[in-house]
């Protein structure tokens, strides 16, 4: 067996509606509801973030789930409106734009925080 592809990964947030509100409103991800316990996701491409609201995880959940605690980074199709987008989102930029090193190569990317204090990287390939 090999891994092949990440379909999903859980963030666990304080609260579901302002995790939804940035990822859709900054981060243009589509919110759906699944399941019979109406959980909720964020939608991109053909992946999803499962969002588990914290002392609400669902099993099997991670050992220690708490808000704050992710480091991940988004590939974006215009690195160039980054900065301009985020400014008319009232979204503080932490660092960059500056040249990092993904899965595949070089990239260029600025770090942002979402409502938890996750550290959000939106990159682009050199």
């Amino acid at each position: 067996m090999r891994v092949k592809a990440i379909d999903h990964i859980v963030l666990t947030v304080a609260s579901i509606e302002k995790a939804v509100a940035f990822y859709r409103n900054v981060l243009g991800m589509e919110h759906e509801t699944f399941g019979p316990d109406n959980r909720s996701a964020l939608k991109f491409g053909d992946q999803k973030i499962n969002l588990h609201e914290v002392g609400n995880e669902f099993e099997p959940r991670a050992v220690r789930p708490w808000p704050g605690s992710a480091d991940v980074c988004f590939l974006v199709d215009d690195l160039a409106s980054v900065e301009a987008h985020l400014a008319s989102c009232n979204v503080e930029i932490v660092a960059g734009p500056g040249p990092r090193t993904g899965a595949r190569g070089e990239i260029r990317s600025y770090y942002v925080r979402d409502p938890d204090g996750n550290l959000i990287e939106l990159s682009e390939y050199a």
